[in-house]
């Protein structure tokens, strides 16, 4: 079965860092395009960042800009997002997603339909 575990979150300081990462199995991770997703509350699910199927390539949300990083390990399944300067309207559930068809695609997707699989979520709450 096709699992994607999201772990790192937890309660922060506004301006402080937090590092998330997602563990997968029972997929191709390696010809997967990987994304992170939050959902704030009383809100619909939005992109966040994404990472082509070879890392070579990322894309973020501009809010994100500058501030998040994602990366990710092929040889451990594992995809990461460093979140730093942290604020309160980053207060979400965050989830990570795979996108299966992500090597045959002509660019990396940032829209939750061409997402195949999600994770359960991980809590982050900033403070002020």
């Amino acid at each position: 079965q096709v699992q994607l575990v999201e772990s790192g979150g937890g309660l922060v300081q506004a301006g402080g860092s937090l590092r998330l990462s997602c563990a997968a199995s029972g997929l191709s991770f390696r010809n997967a395009n990987m994304g992170w997703f939050r959902q704030c509350p009383g809100k619909e699910r939005e992109f966040v960042a994404a990472i082509a199927w070879n890392g070579d390539s990322t894309y973020y949300a501009d809010s994100m800009k500058g501030r998040f990083t994602i990366s990710r390990d092929n040889a451990k399944n594992t995809v990461s997002l460093q979140m730093n300067s942290l604020k309160p309207e980053d207060t979400a559930v965050y989830y990570c997603a795979a996108d299966l068809l992500g090597k045959l695609r002509s660019y990396v997707r940032t829209d939750r339909p061409f997402y195949n699989y999600w994770g359960q979520g991980t809590q982050v709450t900033v403070s002020s």
